[in-house]
């Protein structure tokens, strides 16, 4: 799929990370969360069916209680989970209720992809409110996961959610314009790749770590989330959340972020 034939895509799924949705001391960015809500309940006026994977629940946790760096011990994060997702909805559904746009919280684990009724009984309900035009918001149900029905970071699940839903298309917003010939940091000859239509060994040697303090992903895991979206027909964007506007670029068919192109079409129910 070239990026002219964007016009057909009807199902997307959006993942916004930690670094994009607050600053390095977990304090939540205001404005960009509100310029997000606008940018997806303005694509639900325009007949896309719209799905948000939302990192930040234990960022928000630790920011409100004063913490300035994610902590290791799994019960602390849990605990930062509970607190911090409760606030993260609160926030999400006054903003997108400005916009007359209803948002419904789903929490996922890992379990749900490979025990064939909970598979069913999530796709069923996540389809069930696309169809009744409301905005599924989705995270990681990190207050009971464990290692069998983790994640582990929300670039994985975004693609995993997006095999579910049977997506045209993943966008992943991130802290960075793309995926780059050598880290831009560092190298000033670095130039972004626009498009990969296929994931090779020396590609996946490009990727570096995690984007903020409290994130746990970086471009190791959106490549690897490529992978999964890739092999479901599912073509993926990587591009700067700074603006969650850009996401009207991507799907009006311009030249932003990294466009991993999807070699096959799946077949959509």
């Amino acid at each position: 799929m070239e990026r002219k034939d964007f016009k057909n895509i009807k199902r997307v799924v959006v993942k916004v990370g930690t670094s994009t949705l607050s600053y390095r001391n977990g304090r939540l960015n205001f404005q960009r969360m509100e310029k997000l809500a606008y940018t997806l309940s303005a694509l639900r006026s325009k007949g896309y069916q719209v799905v948000l994977v939302s990192s930040g629940a234990i960022g928000v946790g630790a920011g409100r209680l004063g913490l300035v760096e994610k902590p290791s011990e799994t019960s602390v994060k849990q605990a930062l989970a509970a607190l911090g997702q409760a606030q993260l909805m609160k926030i999400y559904q006054k903003m997108f209720e400005e916009y007359n746009q209803v948002v419904a919280q789903v929490l996922l684990t890992k379990d749900v992809m490979i025990i064939p009724q909970r598979h069913a009984n999530a796709q069923n309900t996540l389809f069930r409110l696309l169809e009744m035009g409301i905005i599924p918001i989705i995270n990681e149900n990190d207050t009971i996961s464990t290692d069998e029905i983790v994640f582990g970071d929300n670039d994985t699940l975004s693609a995993m959610v997006a095999t579910l839903v049977e997506a045209d298309m993943l966008i992943l917003l991130s802290d960075i314009d793309g995926l780059y010939s050598a880290d831009p940091k560092t190298d000033s000859s670095a130039s972004i790749i626009r498009s990969v239509s296929g994931i090779t060994p020396e590609l996946e040697k490009l990727a570096t770590g995690a984007g903020s303090s409290f994130g746990t992903g970086g471009m190791v895991t959106k490549i690897s989330a490529a992978k999964i979206t890739l092999a479901a027909g599912i073509d993926t964007i990587i591009t700067n959340g700074d603006e969650p506007s850009v996401v009207f670029d991507v799907l009006d068919g311009k030249e932003v972020g990294t466009h991993f192109i999807a070699e096959k079409v799946a077949v959509k129910g």
